[in-house]
């Protein structure tokens, strides 16, 4: 039974463990991305709390190790807090608790979810079966709305099926390669501006947009970012004067990437803290084929503060 607990520092009585893990998942939605929330807290069950251990199941491996690797110390500390007492968080593979009432799950009535750019995600859904549960990908197609298997086509091994997910997703190298996030790159922009601005731009490009969030099905965006030119010449590969010279080139100011510098004063003087980054997650047309369509682009995507920066 979820007794009511006693937190001695403050002399009240605080709920048991199931209101304590609702105050947890309070915190972590308040302090996390939704994104971020919705692909991996949210998927978490409730077991209990015995011999000050607090424990939640995941639903495959790949989902316990990154709670465990990113959320581990964070929860305990909020457990602590509402215990007012050490507490150890634990985090297992209970499968059990994501299956329905039916041996399998009809695949209609099931809604793929989409991430795009640093948390993208490809669609998914979830298969009900005897055996554990896990997560199916079932479109290479981002916008792809109907089921583009053959008709009267065999088929597909299910056992077959969980084995090489299971290969792909559940082990400890897919771990650290974690195939399900990926970036969003159109056929356009690879074989249209890539010739026209050159590698060293299209890697800056690519890493200023890993550092946002957008996703083209709800029109979620997140493109300001606080950064430095350091780390952003790190992700791209490059050197900080060849992100300098991209950031200062018209056609990437214009159609992609728009910075401002933060600068504090200093005994020295004043000095560079680090840069406002506006990046533009679509695809734009080339000036060429603005032209040859008729259909010209905004001159300003950009907010007014980033109307122009040079170093």
């Amino acid at each position: 039974m979820d007794q009511p607990l006693q937190n001695r520092s403050l002399g009240v009585n605080l709920p048991g463990h199931k209101e304590a893990w609702e105050m947890v998942l309070g915190e972590l939605r308040h302090d996390m991305s939704r994104a971020l929330y919705e692909t991996w807290v949210q998927p978490l069950r409730l077991i209990g709390y015995e011999n000050k251990t607090f424990t939640v199941g995941a639903y495959n491996t790949y989902g316990k190790a990154w709670v465990e690797e990113r959320l581990s110390a964070q929860i305990s500390r909020i457990l602590e807090g509402l215990y007012s007492e050490p507490v150890a968080f634990k985090v297992i593979v209970q499968n059990g608790f994501y299956k329905g009432n039916n041996a399998s799950a009809s695949v209609s009535s099931l809604q793929p979810s989409y991430q795009v750019a640093g948390d993208f995600k490809e669609p998914t859904i979830k298969v009900e079966e005897d055996e554990p549960s896990i997560l199916v990908s079932t479109k290479t197609d981002l916008f792809a709305e109907e089921d583009e298997t053959p008709a009267g086509a065999a088929p597909v091994n299910d056992r077959s099926r969980k084995f090489m997910l299971q290969r792909a997703y559940g082990s400890e190298r897919a771990r650290l390669i974690q195939p399900e996030r990926g970036m969003f790159l159109t056929n356009y922009f690879f074989n249209n501006w890539l010739p026209l601005l050159g590698h060293s731009a299209f890697t800056v490009i690519m890493a200023a947009r890993s550092l946002c969030f957008w996703n083209p099905m709800t029109g979620e965006l997140r493109n300001v970012v606080e950064t430095e030119m350091g780390e952003l010449a790190e992700r791209a590969a490059v050197s900080v004067r060849t992100v300098k010279d991209v950031l200062n080139n018209e056609l990437v100011q214009r159609y992609f990437l728009r910075y401002r510098v933060r600068r504090v004063m200093t005994s020295n003087g004043v000095r560079t803290a680090g840069i406002s980054l506006q990046v533009r997650m679509d695809d734009p047309l080339t000036p060429l084929d603005q032209v040859t369509s008729g259909l010209m682009e905004e001159e300003e995507w950009y907010f007014p503060e980033f109307s122009g920066e040079k170093e």
